[in-house]
């Protein structure tokens, strides 16, 4: 089927490619552009399956054939030698922008959707797991959570048993000569060694910091029994059914290394906090795990991310375990193996809830060390050429290591138009007759093909923004791993970080001259086009070009204003949870639930007991996963007034450890919470809609971060 599949996909762009380089006249190239893009409009009206997605991906493909022909035989012209480098080096930009095109297009030409294969009635045919926690520097708070939730999935208790991998008291530091590195870890130790017996999870930690994850997870290996290891990062924590939605996959197939589980995230990143769009747009990471890894799925090349994956010890026992050559030993695990023949899946089901970086400063480590990781990866283990692998999932693999040279395309985008408008290079050799019939159709491709294959996971132009908010910082980082593929070492994305109060980020600098030079540019093509009647076609075509550099970077901006932070656990919706409040005369009143977390939680009531609230007072709660009612005691941390409504914060007291489990299982047991608030952030707006929102927003922040660096520098607090 996949043979097929992927002979027709070339068969199809060999015929696309003949047929694209057919010259015609301008005229006729404009009405089959403009019939094609209209055409495409129709298809986005229909079922996005099978054969209709197949010619709208095949529409798309033929207007960027088109395209790219049209650049090649008419557009690069020689006229002196700044013009022409300028013109290959803005060509060379596109042609990484095409081949990524039809790299996505093949990888999403059939995603996959799978359910849960029933387990067996008789348990003993179940296999064993061992829940493998690696840990460098979380706090015990943090670990705590995702132990307890650990330990009450819901599977046979002799089936499983659950480990804390401890990176940051390992005896290297124990013994450092530093006595305030030593007494840091001592001291983790003792804390984390009795967490883990007062809660019955085994604590683990290694002679030395070597191999970083890789090497950590490496060191437990041959202690382990089990039949199936279950990776969760320290901030992962799973719901309770993650075994039973999983563990099925691999009864079934003998040849399985690996059954992966979206990431799904709990509190909002840099982006969708500081434009105030928490839980209301789809963050970066929907648009890899709701849409690509499925469709790398179909094409058997759905990779390991490091958590939330179950991986089966005879697969990792074959290839020596896992693979540290990298800085993303999980992409390499699974390359390998995928390379010696064994299997693996995808499910699109979310099944643990993490934590995202705090700050856009940590945000870009994070991308650093994935950019870093997968271009080594390239470097060392080039899909293309490693040995066992299929034809498709050569191209799968190839497809996300090439995407991280995104950096190099995005930073020659945002210049390109500066080339023309500050010192008159000819960058682009056509007319606007030219640039209609076959520039517009090709960008409106793009476009649609995004919004088709995209449009509920990544809004219009967010993507722009997100890549060239990261380029800057990126492209020295992957410069420096194609000069040096050993250099990256591997560095923990910070968790839990606090953020006072409303800030500028420290990584804001660069995109202020980026603003001056832009802005200077936009000018500067106003002028040309009342005093250069010639060019004023050229001249109209690259200000609107700098103007829309203009507005992702001033959006960038917006989002360069770091909002404070404070809670160490990130509120969360509530979803259908009741709850009653209990006050010390035993009277109960029923309350609505704005947000909870572990810590506490933020109700609603309609009628004013502020008098009322002191003593002891608890919440009775309906837990949805046992459908039973459990009372913790609570203590007021804030009140206030909110639409009418009695606003009052409160703090959990908890008693025991069965209390404390009650919490957590009631905030982040229930894998239905979670695909309830997938969907709720899954929504299409539509192109324009979603443009004009975002737009709205990142402007809207712009003002105050502007304002902010205008007027309160020298100032400790802003907002």
């Amino acid at each position: 089927m996949k043979k097929l599949a992927i002979g027709l996909w070339f068969l199809s762009c060999l015929v696309l490619a003949f047929v694209a380089a057919i010259q015609v006249d301008n005229h006729i190239q404009l009405l089959l552009a403009t019939f094609l893009v209209v055409l495409l409009l129709l298809l986005r009206l229909a079922p996005r399956l099978g054969y209709l997605r197949v010619l709208f991906l095949s529409i798309c493909a033929f207007l960027v054939l088109r395209y790219g022909v049209w650049r090649v035989t008419s557009t690069l012209n020689y006229d002196d030698f700044p013009s022409f480098s300028a013109a290959i080096l803005l060509f060379a930009a596109e042609v990484y922008g095409m081949g990524l095109f039809f790299l996505s297009s093949f990888v999403n030409a059939r995603p996959i959707s799978r359910d849960p294969p029933p387990l067996p009635s008789d348990q003993n045919q179940w296999p064993s797991v061992a829940v493998l926690i690696p840990t460098l520097n979380e706090p015990q708070e943090l670990l705590k959570v995702t132990l307890t939730a650990a330990l009450a999935m819901d599977y046979p208790k002799h089936k499983f048993q659950v480990y804390l991998l401890d990176d940051g008291a390992t005896r290297e530091k124990r013994n450092s000569s530093d006595p305030t590195t030593a007494n840091q870890a001592w001291q983790r130790y003792d804390e984390l060694f009795q967490l883990c017996h007062d809660l019955g999870v085994k604590y683990h930690t290694r002679q030395e910091n070597a191999q970083a994850k890789a090497g950590n997870l490496n060191a437990i290996l041959p202690e382990i029994r089990q039949d199936l290891i279950l990776v969760l990062d320290s901030d992962h924590v799973p719901t309770v059914d993650f075994l039973q939605k999983t563990v099925g996959f691999f009864i079934e197939n003998s040849k399985l290394f690996l059954l992966q589980t979206p990431h799904f995230f709990i509190n909002p990143d840099p982006l969708e906090k500081n434009l105030e769009f928490s839980y209301q747009i789809p963050s970066e990471n929907h648009m890899f795990y709701e849409a690509i890894q499925a469709g790398l799925d179909f094409w058997e090349a759905s990779f390991f991310c490091g958590s939330a994956a179950l991986l089966r010890m005879d697969a990792l026992r074959d290839c020596g375990g896992f693979s540290g050559k990298t800085v993303t030993e999980d992409a390499e695990t699974a390359l390998l193996l995928h390379s010696q023949g064994w299997q693996s899946k995808y499910i699109l089901t979310p099944l643990i809830s993490g934590l995202q970086p705090e700050t856009f400063t940590s945000f870009v480590a994070q991308r650093v060390r994935w950019a870093q990781g997968m271009l080594q990866l390239l470097l060392s283990r080039n899909p293309l050429t490693l040995k066992g692998l299929k034809p498709w999932q050569r191209l799968g693999y190839a497809s996300n290591m090439v995407f991280w040279l995104f950096p190099f395309a995005r930073v020659v985008f945002l210049i390109s138009p500066l080339f023309f408008l500050y010192f008159g290079l000819k960058i682009y050799d056509a007319n606007g007759e030219e640039i209609l019939s076959y520039a517009v159709p090709y960008l409106m491709a793009l476009i649609l093909l995004n919004h088709y294959l995209f449009g509920r996971v990544r809004w219009f132009m967010v993507s722009d923004i997100y890549e060239s908010m990261q380029s800057l910082f990126l492209l020295p980082a992957i410069i420096n791993v194609l000069k040096n593929p050993i250099s990256p070492s591997f560095k923990v994305t910070p968790k839990i970080e606090n953020v006072q109060n409303d800030t500028i980020s420290p990584l804001a600098k660069p995109f202020y001259l980026l603003i001056l030079v832009n802005t200077l540019a936009i000018f500067l093509g106003i002028y040309k086009f009342n005093t250069l009647p010639e060019q004023r076609t050229l001249v109209l075509i690259t200000l609107a070009w700098a103007i829309f550099n203009g507005i992702i970077i001033m959006t960038s901006l917006g989002a360069l204003y770091e909002r404070r932070q404070r809670r160490i656990s990130p509120r969360l919706p509530a979803g259908d949870i009741s709850a009653m409040l209990i006050l010390q005369n035993r009277d109960e009143i029923p309350v609505k639930i704005r947000d909870l977390s572990v810590g506490g939680i933020s109700i609603l009531i309609a009628e004013s007991i502020l008098r009322e609230l002191s003593g002891d007072i608890h919440l009775k709660l309906h837990h949805p996963i046992d459908n039973e009612t459990f009372i913790i005691r609570v203590a007021v941390a804030n009140q206030g007034e909110m639409d009418g409504f009695t606003r009052i914060g409160l703090r959990f007291v908890t008693d025991n450890q069965e209390e404390y489990r009650n919490l957590v299982l009631l905030v982040h047991g229930s894998s239905e919470r979670w695909q309830q608030l997938l969907k709720n952030r899954d929504r299409d707006f539509g192109i324009l809609a979603s443009f004009r929102i975002l737009i709205k927003n990142g402007f809207y922040h712009a003002w105050f971060h502007l304002k902010t660096l205008l007027f309160y520098r020298n100032s400790t607090e802003f907002g």
